[in-house]
């Protein structure tokens, strides 16, 4: 168990799986066993698979909120909306107070309905028997923030870190927002008493960083990003934010990081076999992705606004998604090669190999958009549409350069991509990219993901 214990936290989970299903085996009357195999084949994004042994876990005699807690994430993954939010709730009854349980049933009711009101209707059941419950705040103020309530999300937030100030978890989501609405003089006084209680921590000093370049300090945003940069050298935020300090301070290396020409590529996805062309070969994708997406609205701590996303899409049985790494393979290929190698952080790690790093699709109703954001932990990252919206202007566009954060004096994108259907945009994961909202009474079909360097291709090792 031990050992199963170590690959999981080291993200070995498929290892992982094994060493719990041999656990397992030794102790077939354990639900504890059966528990552990189901959450580490869920990591694994194999809910399939999962999903009887949460079951028999039940049998066996578990009945903890975090078994219910998995069986609604379970019952999500699979498209079991129903069942996903009786789950929650069955979490929810065992522990009133349980983040996770109350995050995910506020996300999902938010994702349905739209409603603000029947989204939080759990969690503020729980706060009138527990009304100063921390847990349940933030839950309140993240359902308030992607609601498009800023304002109020971060009058609760700097009340919670006023009430607790040595709590650097509720100082940075604090400063996040006040950095959000403008109010960089209060962000960088939360950050900075954040950084304080955590000076290492990451999250803390990226928080610290967007405060700084909202206030126009970017030589001292440049310094720390820096800092994040030698200790977390793959930490695509961190690059991402250091180039925007250099932008505001007009130094060259900017512009290393962001030669479009080169950095940025647009290519055709491959016809894979079973179909005649690329249009019908994406008239079928466009049809099983429609049928995952069943929300009304986004997700929590996402960058789309309004529209909805269906995740692990790989994990699907559809033909036209089952093919799609065979029309990936040769455009990101064809891709790695144009790239080649350099010291730049992508051509750094290009070993003319990759791997998938999650894959979701994401649906826009007219007014929708991207927020400009980077991928974090991701090296290469993509946009692949399947349906546009009618060309007016730069509407639906895909633009890069202009930072998700708030900086001073304010920075507007450099470069622009217009999407084709069947088109695979790939860029590195720490350039600002977003997308131009559309107004047109049309949907905007797309699916992504990230790539990550794959194994060196002569001795197999990462």
């Amino acid at each position: 168990m031990r050992e199963a214990q170590a690959l999981k936290a080291a993200g070995r989970l498929d290892e992982a799986a094994v060493r719990f299903g041999e656990a397992l085996a030794a102790n077939p009357a354990s639900g504890v066993a059966e528990h552990n195999l189901a959450a580490c084949l869920g990591d694994a994004g194999r809910w399939p698979e999962a999903k009887p042994h949460i079951r028999a876990a039940f049998t066996k005699g578990v009945d903890a909120p975090e078994t219910w807690l998995m069986l609604g994430r379970c019952d999500l993954a699979l498209g079991d909306l129903d069942a996903a939010d009786a789950a929650f709730r069955q979490a929810i009854r065992r522990r009133p107070d349980m983040y996770d349980a109350q995050r995910e049933l506020a996300q999902l009711l938010w994702m349905r309905t739209g409603d603000l009101g029947a989204a939080t209707a759990e969690v503020e059941r729980a706060l009138a028997s527990a009304p100063g419950n921390v847990a349940l705040l933030i839950v309140k103020a993240q359902g308030l923030e992607f609601a498009g309530r800023q304002e109020d999300a971060f009058a609760l937030m700097s009340r919670l870190a006023a009430q607790m100030p040595n709590q650097p978890s509720l100082l940075i989501q604090a400063a996040q927002l006040a950095t959000t609405l403008g109010r960089s003089g209060e962000a960088v006084a939360l950050a900075s008493s954040a950084q304080r209680l955590a000076p290492t921590e990451l999250p803390v000093l990226i928080t610290l960083v967007e405060a700084l370049l909202a206030a126009g300090e970017a030589q001292k945003a440049s310094d720390i990003a820096g800092d994040i940069r030698r200790k977390w050298s793959t930490n695509q935020h961190a690059i991402a934010l250091q180039a925007t300090a250099w932008r505001m301070l007009g130094d060259a290396r900017y512009r290393d990081l962001h030669d479009y020409g080169s950095l940025v590529g647009a290519s055709l996805l491959d016809v894979p076999p079973g179909w005649p062309s690329l249009e019908a070969y994406v008239a079928d994708l466009s049809a099983a992705l429609m049928e995952l997406h069943t929300f009304e609205e986004h997700p929590f701590n996402q960058s789309l606004r309004h529209g909805s996303q269906a995740v692990d899409i790989l994990q699907r049985d559809h033909p036209a998604l089952k093919a799609l790494p065979q029309a990936l393979d040769g455009p990101i290929r064809r891709r790695l090669a144009e790239l080649g190698t350099g010291d730049d952080p992508i051509r750094a790690r290009n070993r003319g190999t990759y791997a998938f790093q999650g894959m979701w699709s994401v649906r826009l109703k007219p007014g929708g958009y991207h927020v400009d954001h980077v991928h974090p932990q991701g090296w290469l990252s993509s946009a692949c549409y399947v349906e546009t919206v009618p060309p007016k202007g730069r509407e639906g566009w895909i633009r890069f350069g202009q930072p998700g954060v708030r900086t001073v004096p304010p920075l507007e994108a450099e470069h622009y991509v217009e999407p084709k259907p069947g088109m695979l945009v790939l860029f590195p994961s720490y350039m600002w990219h977003g997308t131009v909202p559309f107004g047109a009474n049309a949907r905007r079909l797309t699916f992504a993901f990230d790539l990550v360097p794959g194994p060196t291709p002569d001795t197999g090792e990462g």
